[in-house]
């Protein structure tokens, strides 16, 4: 069983089709990546689920890949994607899945248990540990604050347009710059370490982002796989990602609710030893994950790895994930 014998579905979700890609049978467990992933992101993931039993989805989210593209970005919240997710499985017949979820997909899966208690049987999260605070202000004024300093691709990205024009036609360079800097076989911060002032100002994203010491194939990224992300996204640009990050400031609005909740089902955290998000987050961060998240079954840092590890390190990812699904009390389909 292969990724090649997966079915391709198209599911209706609101004023957006999305494409999933569906592989085995029984409990499904819905897989939902970030910037700039695609279904393609999980490919490791999909056959060894199907044979362990389970109903293995990816999908391309809103935005993303041979799914729809609204334009504007409060069409990106969690309230409206986590709405996709129960259209997907709504869509697969079934009353509750596992959520997995990357990068952007990971607080959006840590919010499906807070809005949708009764649809999520479990959920893991790759690289973005659960929190559970609000900040006090709007993520773009933070931002802001933090671009006075040094080039921050999150301020960057809040313009429409912007990003877009520097990034659209130049897929390839972008994707593997982004892909290299923040694999396990580079250190991302380090584009940060310049005071500001001590060198040019940066024109965009790809003056700051590393140059490859070779394009791919890489130890974790084929070359056929690497022109699978090219492809894509030179047929689509990266708008549908980029308004992920426009729909932070009205995420942070509608998030007030939820501030200080727990989580309620068996939970997972994986990530790379080496990804940025933690090394911000630090030790406090997860130890804060692991106080609101009284049912954490584990946390796991794979060594050597970056940002992608579900694609960095497929192997580890899997057996962590397929310990922490055999633990589970499955429901009969």
């Amino acid at each position: 069983m292969t990724p090649d014998d997966a079915e391709h579905l198209t599911v209706a979700a609101g004023d957006v089709e999305l494409h999933a890609v569906r592989l085995g049978d029984g409990v499904p467990v819905i897989m939902a990546h970030g910037f700039p992933g695609l279904w393609y992101s999980w490919r490791h993931q999909l056959a060894p689920l199907a044979e362990a039993g389970w109903q293995a989805v990816a999908l391309d989210m809103r935005g993303y890949g041979r799914s729809n593209t609204p334009t504007d970005p409060r069409a990106y919240t969690h309230a409206r994607t986590a709405a996709d997710l129960l259209s997907v499985l709504d869509a697969l017949g079934a009353e509750r899945a596992v959520f997995v979820g990357h990068d952007f997909g990971g607080p959006l899966v840590w919010s499906m248990p807070l809005r949708h208690p009764e649809r999520v049987l479990a959920v893991a999260v790759l690289s973005v540990a659960y929190e559970p605070r609000r900040a006090q202000q709007r993520p773009s004024q933070t931002f802001a604050a933090m671009a006075s300093e040094h080039f921050l691709h999150l301020h960057y990205f809040q313009e429409p347009g912007r990003a877009e024009a520097e990034l659209d036609g130049r897929a390839r360079e972008f994707l593997a710059r982004l892909f290299w800097t923040l694999s396990g076989q580079f250190h991302y911060l380090d584009i940060w370490s310049a005071p500001a002032g001590s060198m040019p100002v940066p024109a965009g994203y790809l003056d700051v982002l590393h140059e490859p010491p070779e394009p791919p194939p890489w130890s974790w990224l084929s070359a056929a796989e690497f022109e699978h992300y090219v492809s894509e996204y030179s047929r689509t640009g990266f708008s549908g990602g980029l308004n992920w990050y426009r729909a932070l400031d009205a995420n942070w609005e509608e998030s007030e609710a939820l501030t200080g909740l727990t989580i309620p089902v068996p939970a997972l955290f994986l990530a790379g030893a080496k990804d940025t998000v933690v090394e911000m987050g630090g030790q406090r961060s997860l130890d804060r994950m692991a106080e609101h998240v009284p049912d954490l079954r584990g946390v796991h840092l794979v060594q050597g790895a970056g940002h992608w590890v579900q694609q960095e390190a497929p192997n580890e990812v899997n057996r962590h994930l397929l310990d922490f699904l055999a633990g589970l009390d499955r429901p009969s389909v």
